[in-house]
């Protein structure tokens, strides 16, 4: 809870001072030539890093929209808990990172309309819990900064939530046998499957959640291009195609 409340002080006194006015408008960008987006490099298969270059669903859409706004880009990775401060600080125009939308979120960055659905759920090991009851008593991990951290901190009687800095982390203690479950994206633990070649045990979706891009709050000219650009992918078949080869199937919302 700490560590939820301290990320959402540092990002609401950011706006309060108006330090949040660190951006650039569509303007100044494409004057520019160049977009500059944020993202974690570390959430496969939405982001991560292959041989040194940057890769995953987030990234190709991100690239697809800059496209669409006529201009070049520029990839800057960090940490996941740091995205939306550092946005705020001016040092991205705007992250695609899979960030679920709330209403805590939405009080010091602005969010596009949703560019795809998922839902967390948990996973284990092979007999270990299935549902949110069945963690009582154990050790389940969550990476930081994240809705699954707080959906965790709801459910009775775990033992210890354990955070780590990024979701392959958590796996390898799964698979290491040192914590118990995983509380995770779908689509993560999917690829997990598949890239680690493991058998793992996945629970029914826990929570529906929609996912958007961030811009500094109030940069209302870059919001505007992003969601046009953003209708226009999901229209001429460039999103179903990025969306197929990453997942096999179509996550837009429905």
């Amino acid at each position: 809870m700490k560590q939820r409340v301290w990320l959402l002080l540092v990002l609401m006194l950011w706006a309060s001072l108006g330090l949040a006015q660190r951006f650039r408008s569509l303007d100044q960008i494409q004057a520019d030539g160049t977009i500059v987006i944020g993202t974690e490099g570390a959430f496969p298969p939405f982001n991560f890093f292959d041989e040194g270059n940057l890769v995953g669903f987030d990234i190709e859409i991100g690239q697809a929209l800059a496209e669409r706004l006529g201009v070049k880009y520029e990839w800057k990775a960090q940490a996941f808990d740091t995205l939306l401060i550092a946005l705020n600080q001016g040092r991205f125009d705007f992250v695609i990172a899979s960030h679920t939308i709330t209403p805590e979120r939405a009080q010091a960055v602005d969010f596009t309309k949703p560019y795809y659905c998922t839902g967390n759920l948990i996973v284990a090991l092979p007999g270990g819990p299935r549902t949110p009851e069945e963690l009582k008593g154990k050790v389940v991990g969550v990476q930081v900064g994240t809705t699954y951290f707080e959906y965790a901190q709801t459910i009775e009687g775990i033992k210890e939530i354990k955070t780590y800095q990024t979701n392959p982390d958590a796996l390898q203690d799964l698979l290491n046998q040192r914590i118990d479950a995983w509380i995770t994206d779908q689509f993560t633990a999917l690829e997990a499957m598949k890239q680690r070649d493991v058998e793992l045990q996945l629970s029914d979706l826990l929570v529906r959640e929609e996912i958007g891009i961030a811009v500094a709050k109030g940069n209302e000219t870059l919001l505007a291009a992003l969601n046009n650009a953003l209708d226009e992918i999901l229209a001429d078949g460039t999103y179903a195609a990025i969306s197929e080869k990453w997942f096999g199937q179509d996550i837009r919302c429905k």
